[in-house]
């Protein structure tokens, strides 16, 4: 079962990136281009905000199933924070995800109560491209792309 688990999340992980990508460049260009607040943005915003979720539940499946959570009983807490690897994977990559998908969610609650396509978009533009620089900054790339 973990090895499936970690497979999906992997994989979605793909997902996410690219529709969060493409989310935080639609906010900017639109944003500068003057442009309106449409449908589509609406969607795009939506559907970032439905893969990051789906993704953090795939995630908290993998953390509480992995092998790796007996660490902190065999190592304890200064254990786990001595080793750079069991760090990363015990409490940087959860932590700072966890944050990411809050700004995601945080962003496209605020963008809805606003009037105007230029706040929208600005709102968008913050709290994606942050969560996105989040998500980059904690993939373990040696696993992830080895």
């Amino acid at each position: 079962m973990y090895a499936v688990i970690k497979s999906l999340h992997s994989y979605w992980a793909y997902l996410v990136l690219l529709i969060l990508i493409i989310a935080s460049a639609n906010a900017i260009i639109k944003s500068m281009g003057g442009k309106e607040y449409g449908a589509k943005d609406f969607r795009i915003s939506l559907f970032t905000l439905i893969v990051s979720h789906i993704q953090l539940l795939i995630g908290l499946i993998l953390y509480f199933v992995s092998p790796r959570l007996a660490a902190f009983g065999e190592l304890g807490m200064g254990g786990v924070m001595g080793d750079s690897v069991n760090r990363l994977y015990l409490i940087e990559h959860p932590l700072m995800n966890i944050i990411a998908v809050a700004l995601i969610t945080i962003g496209y609650s605020k963008h809805k109560k606003k009037l105007t396509s230029q706040s929208k978009f600005k709102l968008i533009t913050i709290f994606y491209t942050i969560a996105l620089v989040l998500f980059l900054s904690r993939i373990p790339w040696s696993t992830w792309l080895g």
